[in-house]
């Protein structure tokens, strides 16, 4: 148990180095040894846990996707069917995304389309799903929105959450609990705005 506890756990290190040195440089422009090097093993060491960079950049990305959609369905559950507490809480759960994955989506971003046909699919299957949630959520609290509407404002949302990594430096950009409360903001503003004109 402890082997595969240090293995998951080295596994682990390793996609983090990879999703910032991808986000950082490019997934053409890092090797297997940089990647090695910043969790302190050899480039050829890395194929004890990853086929290459092609498995890592699949397991980062459907990795995120598929943590989405599971997070996601859990905070549907635990808000008990409100349709205003739901969203809220797909809120705050993708806010978290976005504030502590940033790499992540700059790696979507850029790097989705050097995935094989068949991960790339499953990504878009699994986002399609994960926004599927918050599209019901929508039409549950503004029901004079229409599913079309109500998923566009979805995709908008998710647009404003998402260029976190693009809003400012990190020097200057705002503190943590600043950026949840402007982002919480700004997404409920959005909603309801659209909710308001529907």
């Amino acid at each position: 148990m402890a082997l595969n506890t240090a293995a998951s756990g080295r596994r682990e290190q390793i996609l983090r180095e990879a999703a910032r040195l991808f986000a950082e440089r490019g997934f053409h422009g890092v090797g297997v040894d940089e990647i090695g090097a910043a969790v302190g093993i050899s480039g050829p060491g890395l194929y004890r846990h990853f086929a290459g960079k092609d498995a890592m950049l699949a397991e980062l990305l459907v990795g995120i996707s598929d943590e989405l959609l599971r997070g996601g369905t859990r905070r549907v559950e635990e808000a008990g069917g409100d349709p205003r507490a739901t969203l809220d809480s797909l809120i705050e759960g993708h806010i978290d995304f976005a504030l502590d994955d940033r790499p992540l989506i700059v790696l979507h971003d850029r790097e989705l389309g050097q995935l094989r046909d068949a991960d790339r699919k499953k990504v878009r299957r699994l986002q399609r799903q994960y926004a599927e949630l918050w599209v019901t959520a929508v039409v549950g609290a503004y029901p004079s929105l229409g599913e079309a509407d109500a998923r566009a404002c979805v995709h908008a949302v998710f647009g404003l959450l998402n260029s976190t990594p693009h809003l400012a430096r990190p020097h200057a950009a705002p503190g943590r609990t600043r950026a949840e409360a402007l982002l919480t903001s700004l997404a409920r503003g959005a909603f309801e705005a659209a909710g308001a004109d529907g």
